[in-house]
């Protein structure tokens, strides 16, 4: 069933569809994509530029055309699942150092606190930070944690194209299996 309203309806308002007195087929409230609203499979994938650990811009329109990104966002850098995640993708992940696939991981922690980690690490893959304005990229990806004011656990599969192909979210306590990520990129080629 379609609905058409002469204008705008508000966001919030709450809509019904009413089948005669006293029933009522339907209640929903309206919403619009704006920020904070998850990123959807077949979506464009909102562009971004974020400074990485060596303070040079990455910015994700420039990898149209030539490379599949995996986009990683975490809490924070140097926590323990965190740690466990990014030493996964460095040792585990041999997608990266293919000519066609870009490994990004953002957080809103500072460009100097990624360069530490990066150093203690052997990190050689884009750390983004989303650090200022705080979580802005996580927000348009939708999984930005306001009340802990840092990123949840997603990552997105973006092809050539710039389209989100795949998508996982976990909560923070909870590891991603980096196996789902060579699934995505093997269907993508």
């Amino acid at each position: 069933m379609t609905l058409c309203f002469p204008g705008a309806v508000p966001r919030g308002t709450v809509l019904a569809v009413a089948l005669g007195p006293g029933v009522v087929l339907s209640a929903f409230s309206v919403r619009r994509k704006g920020p904070g609203m998850a990123v959807e499979i077949g979506e464009q994938a909102p562009d971004f530029e974020l400074a990485d650990q060596h303070g040079t811009p990455v910015h994700l329109a420039d990898f149209r055309g030539s490379k599949n990104v995996v986009l990683i966002f975490y809490p924070l850098a140097f926590s323990p699942v965190c740690s466990g995640e990014l030493c996964s993708m460095r040792d585990e992940f041999p997608e990266v150092s293919r000519d066609d696939v870009e490994l990004l991981t953002v957080s809103v922690d500072s460009m100097y606190t990624h360069r530490a980690w990066a150093d203690a690490e052997h990190f050689n893959f884009g750390l983004l930070s989303d650090f200022w304005p705080h979580g802005e990229v996580a927000k348009s990806y939708g999984v930005f944690d306001d009340a802990r004011g840092l990123a949840t656990r997603g990552t997105f599969i973006i092809d050539k194209a710039g389209v989100v192909r795949w998508k996982v979210v976990n909560p923070i306590p909870q590891a991603r299996d980096i196996s789902d990520y060579q699934k995505a990129l093997a269907e993508l080629d």
